[in-house]
């Protein structure tokens, strides 16, 4: 132990020993370089302490002496190692720790267990965290004079001034109590001075105190990060963005709900009308949607009502239905309950209520587009661009005109919410509350979508395919795509439940990808990313997927027993030129204009708006910057978590990917079938009005074009403001003075001939007659009328398919004996002959229903150029006016006008042959 005169022993009466550190530098990585003793009033102390003292006093607490005159200059002092003092006998207390006794060294233990013991004390105490403000002094105050590393006596490994040593540290719960400072401190001198026998303090356990939990929750505090807050001005400008292009949202789509409504009245004169000739403009499936909801308004309870429409037996004749199941009826309930429980039978009437809600709805959905095309491009400006061109198009983007209560336009609202909070969700830089709000959003308007549409698990079959495709991709993390399918599963379920149990969302498509999705995430070893044999994963992955998939939907279309439209598939043979049928059904549905390819007039209107040209070059340099994306992660590179304006790379961005894979889909399908156009144009004009104002993609496109004269970033701002600028300007020239035409110019829907008809029918026909006829006209009979009916204007029922089929026979060359006794298989009273079908002149030959009738009977050869087969037998709509034998035996004519001719169906008849 040399060097004794140099050390200072330290007795029993130290009282606390602490390191003292401003709470301003306890912040970040700051490190303690001097230290402050804070000393008894000891003078014997104090001079040995401050014995040769040069300026090593922290200025913070200097030592000063006792009885020292004011504005005195403080004790210099040198850096001091502390001896070990003299140790007490085994056994005494310890001062200032009650019931705490010095324990004996056991015996025969030399040097080498009290080495042992200090190493077990070293590493026994633990690394706890010092309240902010002080620290017990149990580093660098034994450092050697002058030097960093241990001194000559310090025993061998004791770490030095600026190392950490597991004997360094001691438990914050010291620096709170005086004996325990002294402990501690004669503790760590024993342990550096080396030597002599190992004392050890055994002390009773005592719980924390409330001031150590407290503290340490404020270093919790403390140690989380605090963001820093962005200035007054930015936040102001970022409020005032949101809350523009908010404004500028909901603007538009209330515009646009009002010029539907004024539109709907210049068109059928409406608010002029009596209610019988308002409910004639609903025509088609139309009409039978508006009959559910005024069953509805009539019934005497809510209950009531959906239980009549569950067991529905006063509608189709010989025939007890599910409605609410069978025609997606819900958008019917959920108006009438808003009817009744808003009090708005005292204000407004039925029909403008229901109207009113669909319009609304078209609000939402302009709304929607625009808010999606605002997140993608950073600019409100793009969603004003899409509403024109949506607006402007409107005759390629809904059919909200022709039809109102469709189901489309009840459906596709909540998909574009949908679509739009799904945008939002895949964002890269969204934060934990907006995920949150755009997850939440999501599920609701998907579960909406689903109850809405009976074919809505189709279209988000195809959505889960552009977002199995992004996660293969590797273009987005899979967590978020995963919880899209769980919302799926989610929807699907509780769709099951209440649709009454429908098994057609058992055997959809969705439901068999989503759980195979599902089950090969759970069964996917983990590989290291960006290997080789990932890569091979990948493909393995994709060919399990698609495999597993049909076979799983051909199981469970094998054991479910289901209604599915088999005739769909059917359809879709025909049409892609897979076989070929006379079949009555398939050609009629094949000769429906809105199931034909598009025409040229379709790409010429979306030219004139400039929509065309724009949404092809948008989608081209977006789809090539997504193959130069998924090349680039083929080979290994990762993405970049955050891509600037100036890297040009549009196709990193998860969001654009899903959109350009969406919009692909639905393309290709409208290329097929013309009525799927208006699943693809409302976000064409989304995508190309993102496209012209995203500034990302004017320099992606610089950046391929390598443009040296002017800085790219520069360029595409400027453009991507300038075009948009002169698209609008020239859209509102030439398209607004269309516009403000359409809504001053007065037309009016006469039909008086079917006004005549149905007056006739609720003034001369029983209660309890049934119609027959074809199913257009049954449908407005049903509403106007409320008379039973053969056969109904739907398509996704086969039995119903089947009796059109059959009630269409009156316009074929059938004998009279045929028609009744199909009339009469279906209970029918009454039968109505339509003349614009029986004298049908197409422009389109052998899409005639009468065409379609003598192929599907045989009565045409189509190898002998269309030549009509001998037939005893007239066409029997002409035959039946003529009112000779056997049709005046069977039929009795008994209301005809220039539309319409109705003939009783004899009950008693004399067959003759």
């Amino acid at each position: 132990m040399g060097g004794g005169r140099n050390r200072v022993r330290v007795r029993d009466r130290i009282r606390k020993v602490y390191l003292t550190v401003p709470s301003s530098s306890l912040s970040g990585n700051s490190k303690v370089t001097k230290s402050t003793l804070h000393l008894p009033p000891s003078p014997s102390l104090r001079t040995a302490l401050g014995r040769g003292c040069r300026g090593a006093i922290s200025p913070v607490s200097p030592l000063t002496p006792e009885g020292a005159a004011p504005g005195s200059q403080p004790l210099p002092c040198r850096r001091t190692r502390l001896t070990r003092p003299p140790l007490p006998a085994p056994g005494t207390l310890v001062p200032g720790r009650p019931g705490t006794r010095l324990a004996k060294t056991p015996e025969g233990a030399g040097p080498e267990v009290g080495a042992r013991r200090r190493a077990q004390g070293r590493r026994s105490l633990p690394a706890a965290r010092e309240p902010q403000g002080a620290r017990p002094l149990l580093r660098g105050a034994m450092a050697e004079e002058g030097g960093d590393g241990p001194g000559p006596s310090a025993p061998a490994g004791a770490p030095g001034r600026g190392q950490e040593g597991p004997g360094r540290a001691a438990p914050a719960a010291w620096a709170t109590d005086g004996g325990a400072a002294a402990e501690g401190a004669e503790r760590t001198a024993r342990s550096l001075a080396g030597g002599g026998p190992a004392i050890e303090l055994r002390q009773r356990k005592k719980p924390k105190s409330s001031e150590n939990k407290e503290s340490a929750k404020e270093e919790k505090i403390n140690d989380t990060p605090v963001t820093e807050r962005l200035p007054k001005h930015v936040l102001f400008q970022r409020f005032a963005k949101i809350f523009i292009g908010c404004l500028a949202a909901v603007t538009s789509g209330m515009m646009y709900a009002l010029y539907l409504s004024a539109y709907h009245e210049r068109k059928f004169w409406f608010s002029n009308r009596q209610e019988l000739e308002r409910e004639i403009t609903f025509q088609g499936d139309s009409a039978i949607y508006y009959s559910y909801y005024k069953d509805m308004l009539k019934a005497p309870s809510f209950g009531r009502g959906v239980y009549e429409l569950t067991h529905n037996n006063k509608t189709v004749s010989l025939r007890t239905i599910n409605a609410v199941q069978q025609m997606s009826l819900y958008p019917e309930l959920i108006a009438s309950v808003l009817y009744q429980a808003t009090g708005s039978n005292e204000i407004i009437e039925p029909v403008y209520f229901y109207i009113g809600i669909v319009f609304g709805l078209q609000g939402i959905y302009v709304s929607a587009l625009f808010v999606t095309s605002w997140l993608m491009s950073g600019t409100w400006l793009a969603g004003m661009l899409t509403v024109a061109w949506f607006i402007i198009n409107r005759v390629d983007t809904t059919r909200i005109e022709y039809s109102i209560p469709l189901r489309e336009n009840w459906a596709l609202p909540y998909f574009a919410c949908q679509i739009a909070a799904l945008t939002g969700y895949l964002k890269s830089n969204l934060n934990t509350y907006g995920e949150r709000f755009c997850y939440l959003l999501m599920s609701a308007s998907t579960y909406m979508f689903m109850m809405m549409w009976e074919y809505s698990h189709y279209l988000l079959f195809l959505q889960a395919i552009s977002l199995f495709l992004l996660d293969n991709f590797s273009l987005e993390q899979s967590d978020k795509i995963h919880e899209v399918y769980k919302i799926y599963i989610f929807s699907l379920f509780l769709g099951y439940l209440l649709q009454f149990e429908n098994s057609a969302l058992l055997v959809s498509p969705l439901l068999s990808l989503i759980v195979v999705l599902m089950l090969v995430k759970c069964l996917q070893p983990n590989v290291k990313k960006r290997t080789f044999v990932a890569k091979i994963m990948k493909v393995i992955n994709f060919h399990l997927v698609c495999t597993l998939t049909v076979t799983l939907n051909i199981i469970m279309k094998v054991f479910v027993p289901h209604n599915e439209n088999e005739h769909m598939l059917k359809f879709l043979e025909v049409k892609l030129g897979l076989n070929m049928t006379k079949n009555f059904t398939m050609n009629w549905l094949l000769c429906q204009e809105s199931l034909q390819a598009p025409s040229q007039e379709f790409f010429l209107r979306l030219t004139q708006s400039s929509l065309l040209p724009f949404y092809i070059l948008v989608l081209i340099i977006c789809f090539l910057s997504m193959v130069q994306v998924i090349f680039r992660r083929f080979n290994g590179e990762s993405l970049e978590e955050t891509v600037t304006l100036e890297d040009g790379r549009i196709g990193e961005r998860p969001e654009v990917i899903y959109h350009v894979i969406h919009t692909i889909f639905f393309g290709s399908l409208a290329m097929i079938i013309e009525g799927l156009k208006y699943l693809w144009t409302p976000y064409v004009c989304m995508l190309a009005a993102f496209g012209v104002c995203s500034p990302e993609l004017w320099t992606t496109l610089f950046k391929w074009l390598r443009l040296r004269t002017v800085h790219p970033v520069l360029l595409a701002l400027i453009l991507s403001m300038a075009v948009p600028t002169i698209i609008g300007v020239s859209l509102w020239k030439e398209f607004f003075p269309r516009l403000m035409t359409e809504l001053t110019e007065l037309q009016e829907f006469y039909d008086p001939d079917t006004v005549e008809l149905m007056t006739w029918i609720k003034r001369q026909a029983p209660v309890a007659a049934v119609f027959a006829g074809s199913p257009q006209l049954m449908g407005v009979i049903k509403l106007c009328t409320g008379w039973m009916v053969t056969s109904l204007p739907l398509y996704n029922d086969d039995d119903l398919l089947k009796r059109n089929e059959n009630i269409y026979q009156i316009y074929s060359k059938r004998s009279a004996e045929d028609i009744y006794k199909i009339l009469t298989s279906y209970k029918a009273n009454y039968l109505i002959v339509e003349d614009a079908i029986c004298n049908e002149v197409g422009t389109r030959r052998g899409c005639r229903v009468k065409d379609l009738l003598d192929i599907a009977n045989g009565h045409v050869v189509c190898e002998e150029g269309d030549k009509l087969t001998y037939s005893k037998y007239g066409r029997f709509c002409h035959e039946v006016k003529i009112n000779y034998s056997p049709y005046v035996n069977y039929f009795t004519r008994v209301y005809w006008n220039r539309s319409y001719f109705v003939y009783k169906i004899n009950t008693v008849i004399s067959f003759q042959s």
